[in-house]
């Protein structure tokens, strides 16, 4: 789940000793290709290229693959496949919004792959948008608070990154987490390198406007939704509005 508040730190952690890592290693590679093909093979003319290699290289996907899924993506190499960019909406029991972005070289495939984790695990499907509404498009960005051997003060962000455009910055534990407008994810990502702060991942996200509090019985169902989704090879993110307290998630 790419998901806010707490969440975006278990998913980190869940990322790099996963079992499904083949799986996260091949969509960080399609986000590759599909920012090449959109837009150049440049790192440095390409921020959203450039954010998804980071991305791969912190997640410790081959460079071999990295170089390869450029290539592939900006024609340099034959192979790339059409990826189309497809969003579905639906819910979790308990009233709990989700939203779905698929990157696939089959419309019928990702739909038919999504309708079935959603109804296999008590979900159900929703008209296009009756669940976006309840989410903004955000760029969120990950900063470890170990850096270096030192730790890395909330006010040290804070600094680094206000007049460009962040607007909040939150302490999830071991990380904290910046959010701007998409538009600004760029010049934030950049004001942190010019600080010399190291970050874990900087991306356009989906991020709630309200939450659905649950607990541990409702919080299982909805992990269990988001776990048969992400299972599919066709889609690429899903973020929820679910909300839980520390207990509850120490609970599941």
């Amino acid at each position: 789940m790419s998901g806010h508040s707490k969440w975006a730190t278990t998913k980190h952690k869940k990322a790099a000793i996963d079992a499904k890592r083949g799986k996260m290693f091949a969509k960080l590679i399609k986000n590759i290709e599909v920012a090449a093909r959109t837009g150049g093979g440049d790192p440095g003319a390409n921020p959203t290229l450039y954010d998804a290699i980071q991305k791969a290289k912190k997640t410790s996907v081959p460079n071999d693959n990295i170089d390869r899924a450029v290539k592939r993506g900006s024609g340099a190499e034959a192979g790339g496949a059409d990826y189309q960019a497809i969003t579905y909406e639906g819910y979790a029991p308990g009233g709990v919004a989700v939203l779905i972005e698929c990157l696939t070289d089959n419309k019928n495939r990702a739909a038919g792959e999504v309708r079935i984790a959603m109804s296999r695990n008590g979900g159900a499907m929703a008209d296009p948008g009756s669940v976006a509404y309840l989410f903004n498009r955000k760029g969120v960005i990950i900063v470890a608070k170990e850096q270096g051997g030192t730790e890395l003060a909330e006010d040290d962000v804070l600094l680094a990154v206000l007049e460009a455009g962040a607007e909040e910055v939150n302490d999830l534990g071991e990380n904290f987490e910046i959010l701007s407008e998409a538009t600004d994810l760029v010049a934030v990502r950049k004001a942190l390198q010019d600080a010399g702060i190291d970050y874990e991942s900087a991306e356009a996200s989906f991020v709630p406007s309200m939450n659905v509090e649950v607990d541990a019985d409702g919080a299982r169902k909805v992990l269990r939704i988001i776990d048969a989704l992400e299972d599919s090879d066709d889609v690429q993110n899903v973020y929820s509005n679910f909300d839980a307290s520390d207990e509850v998630m120490a609970e599941v």
